[in-house]
């Protein structure tokens, strides 16, 4: 492997264009892959814009040779359309960073990655896709990786990049902090509300009450983590802007599936199999799914 391994993207929405457009402002223009093409990606955050010169390839067919390194920023209900992709881009050599929510992302992708090696990863910044297809970063983007010896043609490729990336050697509580972060979020959907709505006193309470039944099994499946988690991430939802959303209450408003199975399913699965009682869950995730899958 050269200095800087051979990179390419699949899934070139919010999180996707900011990792291309971090890697593309030093020199390491990933090849695009996606749904829709595009001639180019638009990145737009405080201190001005990126683009990131495309095609944006649609045709798995295009592709001659594996890559080192493969981006992968789809969302899990769209992983098995990724397949044929997956299987061009990967081979024994080649890791897989998976840019999604969840604490499962090793098992659900491992059967598509073609003998590749899949790092999971906790992506900490919002995002946004905007009616015109550009993308607008609200924050410095970073991501935290497990300290694995395999993880490092990832740092290699982000080295000095806008994107920091962390690596941790008890990365299972990291992922299961954001996990009950991304929970949470989920009552957004129930209440078609933007994160202002965490500012009601009756909607803390409930966040509060729910996030200590994820805490209940996110410690009983390994998570190392304080009692103090619950208000650290209430608080970071008062202090979020009120009009800031997120991917799950996207996808609701635009009548697309819903991750709901691996932002809060988990929870409720992994309880009933730690003997765990998750009231709160087995309200939210009912209504989540039928959101997502109907009918009705």
């Amino acid at each position: 492997m050269s200095e800087f391994p051979t990179i390419a993207l699949v899934g070139p929405g919010a999180i996707g264009t900011t990792v291309a457009a971090a890697l593309h402002e030093r020199g390491r223009t990933p090849v695009l892959c996606g749904r829709t093409a595009h001639a180019q990606l638009l990145l737009r955050h405080d201190d001005g814009e990126v683009v990131v010169p495309g095609p944006v390839l649609t045709d798995p067919g295009e592709i001659a040779q594996p890559f080192d390194v493969v981006f992968l920023a789809v969302k899990t209900t769209q992983v098995a359309e990724t397949a044929p992709w997956l299987a061009a881009l990967c081979d024994e050599n080649t890791v897989v960073c998976a840019l999604q929510n969840g604490v499962e992302q090793v098992e659900q992708l491992s059967p598509y990655v073609n003998g590749a090696t899949v790092i999971p990863s906790v992506v900490w910044f919002p995002a946004q896709r905007q009616p015109d297809a550009s993308v607008w970063l609200r924050a410095k983007p970073r991501l935290t990786l497990p300290d694995v010896a395999k993880a490092q043609p990832i740092v290699r490729a982000l080295q000095d990049t806008r994107c920091t990336v962390e690596l941790e050697v008890d990365f299972l509580s990291i992922a299961w902090r954001k996990l009950l972060q991304n929970a949470v979020a989920g009552l957004m959907v129930l209440a078609n509300r933007r994160a202002g709505m965490f500012q009601r006193e009756d909607v803390t309470a409930l966040a509060l009450a729910y996030l200590r039944e994820c805490l209940s099994v996110a410690r009983a499946a390994g998570a190392n983590l304080s009692d103090s988690v619950p208000e650290e991430i209430v608080d970071g939802f008062h202090r979020a802007p009120a009009d800031l959303g997120t991917s799950i209450l996207a996808d609701r408003q635009a009548d697309r599936p819903l991750e709901w199975d691996i932002r809060n399913g988990v929870v409720q699965r992994r309880g009933k199999a730690h003997g765990i009682a998750t009231p709160i869950s087995d309200v939210v995730v009912a209504l989540l799914a039928a959101g997502s899958d109907g009918p009705g």
